[in-house]
């Protein structure tokens, strides 16, 4: 490995890849989605995760007032509905209508999940993090629910769902998960 030359070029949100999530809940008694690129799993046992909202979202409300909300992996091929979810706000838009979603719920009955999307993870509220731009929110993961088609052997298989990412500013554009490159826990042990 060569060393680099390096530019100093201050504080910013440069982490990468960051996945395209459609965060389902309900306002008002009205399914609502939105699109987020800052989401990570945060603990294994208990399986949890976390997504930022900036406060100003429709959202953001929903999840605050149900403590449910789930996350909805979708494939490159609805990569038009994860860009309008994230360009429309719920408040103005119906975007299940306008998307074509066909909604169902697990057994907490609490969180919207898209049946079209490959992975959906029905979500519980453990704790929210107020920040200066965002709230952090940390969640249980209730539920997985998985396409029977992104199954190999039972076993979630990522290639299946063909998830997009982000990529920010100034690109601004979404992308596929890429090429495999070597094996995780084998590959260092030449070193």
């Amino acid at each position: 490995m060569t060393a680099k030359k390096k530019i100093v070029k201050g504080a910013h949100t440069w982490l990468y890849p960051l996945p395209a999530l459609l965060i389902g809940t309900v306002i008002e008694g009205k399914p609502n989605f939105m699109t987020a690129a800052w989401g990570s799993i945060v603990n294994a046992e208990p399986p949890m995760l976390c997504v930022a909202i900036r406060h100003s979202r429709h959202t953001r409300n929903g999840i605050e007032t149900g403590q449910a909300f789930s996350v909805n992996v979708a494939s490159v091929s609805q990569v038009r509905e994860v860009d309008y979810c994230g360009i429309e706000s719920g408040a103005k838009t119906d975007k299940v209508a306008q998307c074509g979603f066909t909604l169902f719920y697990g057994a907490s009955e609490k969180a919207p999940m898209i049946q079209e999307c490959p992975l959906n993870l029905e979500c519980t509220v453990t704790q929210v993090v107020e920040l200066p731009t965002h709230s952090l929110v940390i969640a249980d993961i209730l539920d997985s629910h998985v396409s029977e088609d992104c199954l190999t052997e039972g076993i979630l298989d990522v290639s299946k769902i063909d998830p997009i990412v982000y990529i920010t500013s100034p690109a601004r554009k979404y992308a596929q998960v890429g090429k495999v490159v070597a094996d995780a826990f084998s590959a260092g042990k030449s070193l």
